[in-house]
């Protein structure tokens, strides 16, 4: 059971939104999820909502030959925390916010949202990566491809499913192996620099989890060719960080302040830093709650 209020179908919509091989999801009715696990013998991990977000319920299921291992729970109750939020109390910030004139209207039309994200940093940084410069559509693509050439498949219900690709395979394809995929010289390097930082144990999730916000954005920045917004998208997406706020983003500077601030030009990335600390310690949360009316009112306009 997830810390309610809780709303899967409005948290996997970032995924149904921007569809792959790996987060399998579909937001209608109580929302559904499916996810190839990284283990051995192969697990599918299936989530569907029930409820209201004050009663929400999900259903977890487990197929395939590796569904009863330990490590299967193991890495399904990752997701669940990781890419779902379903361990984050957001009642702290329903109770602090709930007057707020921009955060109020959307905490009580999105009640129950979490951010969506990745279930390891590694597949984070990789996301943010492949989106710098670039708008999510076409980063989605390269993404689909690197997924369908080196994630690893299993075939379960007649269905075949991917798993994210390991370090180890994106750091044995080489410059060689990733010619072809859409992606820039640095890009391709920096895809490099960290698929072997991972693999040979340079960064490692653990170590990342006991550091501070700033300690992890000083340790990711020093793989040449992530700066401070990969890291902080990283800790957005990739660590369940709540107070994660990739400030230079293009969604940030230009569309929230914009479209959803009332600002006549894109505001700065300081502008919008100094802004965001009304929102500590929940900037993570202010931001998806932000991000998701946005998509409304962008949606009602027919933008």
């Amino acid at each position: 059971m997830p810390l309610r209020p809780y709303s899967l179908a409005g948290t996997v919509e970032r995924f149904a939104r921007f569809p792959d091989a790996v987060d399998l999801a579909d937001s209608a009715g109580g929302g559904t999820f499916r996810r190839l696990l990284p283990v051995r013998p192969a697990a599918l991990l299936t989530v569907e909502g029930s409820g209201s977000p004050a009663a929400a319920v999900l259903h977890v299921r487990l197929e395939g030959p590796g569904a009863h291992t330990p490590a299967a729970r193991r890495e399904a109750t990752r997701v669940l925390d990781r890419a779902l939020g379903v361990s984050t109390d957001v009642r702290p910030f329903e109770r602090r916010f709930r007057d707020d004139p921009l955060l109020g209207p959307a905490i009580r039309r999105f009640r129950g949202l979490r951010v969506a994200g990745a279930p390891t940093v590694w597949e984070a940084l990789v996301h943010a990566v492949l989106a710098q410069q670039i708008n999510l559509s076409f980063a989605g693509s390269i993404r689909h491809a690197l997924v369908e050439a080196f994630g690893r498949r299993a075939r379960i219900g007649g269905t075949t499913y991917f798993d994210f690709p390991r370090p180890e395979a994106i750091g044995a394809a080489g410059a060689r192996g990733l010619a072809g995929f859409r992606l820039s010289r640095g890009k391709r390097d920096t895809l490099l620099r960290l698929a072997r930082a991972f693999a040979g144990g340079r960064l490692r999730e653990e170590d990342l989890d006991r550091l501070s916000d700033e300690e992890v954005v000083e340790r990711l920045t020093r793989i040449r060719g992530v700066g401070r917004w990969t890291a902080e998208v990283a800790m957005l997406r990739g660590m369940g960080r709540p107070d994660a706020f990739p400030a230079g983003d293009l969604s940030i500077v230009k569309y929230l302040a914009v479209g959803l601030l009332g600002r006549d030009a894109p505001a700065t990335e300081r502008e919008m830093r100094e802004l965001s600390e009304t929102w500590r310690p929940y900037r993570s949360l202010a931001l998806v709650y932000m991000y998701a009316a946005l998509a409304e009112a962008n949606a009602r306009a027919g933008g």
